[in-house]
């Protein structure tokens, strides 16, 4: 078999990781091998995060409807009773942002849950 160099490929793969690494910390952008190390953990982050950041924004939706809700005499899980028993299928990425940009129409909301009950 003949004899093969890895130049050009190898300088194409670590050109390729390196460009990855643009923004980390010292040795973590330049070296190569700790460049890779870094990379390996830095996608198991993004995968792991891509799932976690779905928790974390509904987590407060529901903390800012929570808050709305109390302002208008209410609980959370009364109100959300309330929603199912008068069939407003509102998600709870909306209700978050009525209660945030609309009051008026996110009380109006709480008048015909309460009015379910």
């Amino acid at each position: 078999m003949p004899r093969v160099k890895t130049g050009v490929v190898r300088r194409r793969r670590h050109k390729k990781v390196l460009k990855q690494a643009k923004g980390f910390f010292q040795g973590r952008r330049k070296h190569f091998r700790k460049a890779k190390e870094q990379i390996e953990h830095s996608m198991v982050y993004a995968y792991r995060d891509r799932k976690q950041k779905k928790r974390e924004f509904r987590k407060l939706w529901i903390i800012r409807i929570n808050a709305a809700c109390r302002l208008n005499g209410m609980s959370y899980s009364v109100f959300m009773n309330g929603l199912n028993k008068a069939g407003i299928e509102l998600d709870r990425k909306i209700l978050a942002d009525l209660a945030m940009n609309d009051a008026t129409a996110f009380a109006s909301i709480v008048t015909q849950a309460k009015a379910a009950l």
